[in-house]
């Protein structure tokens, strides 16, 4: 997979601009706030129909105008596409591929596939369960249609159950609908559960080589999915899972009451991560933490090769700059076979180790 040509109108920083990249290793040099990140932007946003780092699409319309267009010609599975997204102030963006509107973000994912590694990630084995679930629910909403919309279904039904819980005291009458919502979190939060404990498993596996090679074999990476307590078997059938769902929520309905919060479901749960039998969150030093940050964004690349075929387009930003020497150079020893994006502030011998373009971006401006 990899993506041939880029125009930016109206995007961020962006005022009109076009950039034909290498299929190997695009390097993007500049100083702090020229623009670097915001073409990488670009980039996971038309692969995943969400930005890395908006909430909102009108965050990424530049301040003096009305709407942006971002188009990249792509190329993936011996196929030839162009995906386009216009965004818009006032109305709904628009989002085709080769000129077909698409429905949903998911549909993206036929296209290609994009795995960003920022230097926030480097901390993800550090900071809390919500993290790493939004580590989980990107890579599976990229690989499969059917976990994204799942997701989607389940993160509806939960705003609902939340308004519920928040406001039944005023309007008790909102109780009688409360069954039907949690119906629809456990059927959606099986699919959930079902296809994060598969992932977790393939994730588990490529992670720990990595981790082991980095280390230098001195070192063993452990995952383990964590979800509600009532399931033994995550990798049992939906219907089963489901069943695990319903208990666990019937034992936690008086405290969600109690508390106005739903605190029982699939949004709960956690990748656990252990090195050398010992939770890495609380005993792994900074080094030993940045490894296992390492190993599962390169085990998310290898899953996706896996998945499709073709390695996903990868977009380092401004990540080698916070490693030690020894982990730069085990980045760099794996990430060849597919299309790499790499910030930085300074041109370096990136291009000569890899092979490829370097560009100068400069107050929005590409050279």
């Amino acid at each position: 997979m990899r993506i041939d040509r880029l125009e930016l109108e109206g995007f961020r920083n962006y005022i009109r601009e076009a950039a034909e990249f290498d299929p190997r290793c695009n390097v993007i040099c500049g100083e702090n706030a020229q623009g670097k990140t915001n073409l990488l932007e670009a980039v996971v946003y038309l692969s995943r129909g969400k930005s890395p780092r908006a909430r909102t699409d009108r965050e990424m319309i530049g301040f003096q105008e009305d709407s942006a267009r971002l188009l990249a010609q792509v190329s993936a599975r011996e196929r030839e596409f162009r995906v386009q997204a216009d965004l818009y102030r006032g109305r709904r963006r628009k989002i085709t591929v080769n000129q077909v509107p698409i429905k949903t973000n998911a549909a993206l994912g036929d296209v290609y596939h994009t795995v960003l590694f920022q230097p926030e990630d480097l901390y993800l084995i550090r900071e809390g369960a919500a993290a790493r679930r939004r580590f989980l629910d990107t890579a599976l909403c990229q690989l499969r249609p059917r976990y994204a919309a799942a997701l989607a279904g389940y993160e509806r039904a939960r705003e609902q159950k939340t308004r519920i819980l928040r406001d039944f005291s005023e309007r008790p009458d909102l109780l009688s609908a409360l069954p039907e919502f949690n119906e629809q979190m456990i059927r959606f939060g099986a699919v959930l559960i079902q296809y994060r404990h598969q992932f977790c498993l393939r994730l588990a596996e490529a992670a720990a080589v990595h981790h082991r090679e980095c280390s230098g074999g001195r070192e063993r990476l452990e995952l383990h999915y964590q979800t509600v307590s009532s399931i033994e078997d995550p990798g049992a059938e939906t219907g089963a899972l489901a069943d695990g769902l319903r208990r666990h929520m019937e034992r936690h309905r008086e405290a969600e009451l109690a508390s106005r919060l739903c605190l029982s479901g699939p949004h709960k749960d956690d990748l656990l991560v252990a090195i050398d039998g010992r939770e890495a969150k609380t005993y792994s030093s900074q080094g030993q933490t940045r490894t296992a940050a390492l190993a599962l964004k390169l085990a998310e690349r290898e899953i996706y090769k896996s998945a499709a075929g073709e390695y996903p387009v990868l977009l380092l930003d401004d990540v080698l700059s916070e490693l030690d020497p020894k982990r730069q150079e085990f980045v760099l020893n794996r990430i060849a076979g597919g299309q790499v994006f790499i910030t930085c502030c300074e041109e370096d011998r990136l291009p000569d180790l890899l092979g490829g373009k370097v560009f100068h971006v400069e107050q929005g401006r590409i050279s």
